[in-house]
């Protein structure tokens, strides 16, 4: 039996009202849409050759860089 408990749902429409408003520049938004990929950002940074932290960092950027990106 799993230990976690998963991340909370939502749903599209609201996955989609966070994604405008980050594109937006709101800075809510950003955070409630890095929230909701944190245990995956954590994950994938283990395989990035640099120390923790760093490498979530990076991942942040590039999924911010790749939301503002969806703006234009």
């Amino acid at each position: 039996m799993e230990t976690k408990n998963d991340q909370p749902v939502i749903t599209d429409r609201e996955f989609l009202a966070l994604l405008e408003a980050a594109q937006h520049n709101d800075p809510d938004a950003m955070i409630q849409l890095i929230d909701l990929f944190k245990e995956d950002i954590v994950r994938a940074s283990q395989f990035i050759q640099l120390p923790k932290e760093d490498a979530v960092a990076e991942i942040v950027l590039e999924l911010l860089a790749y939301i503002k990106e969806g703006e234009e």
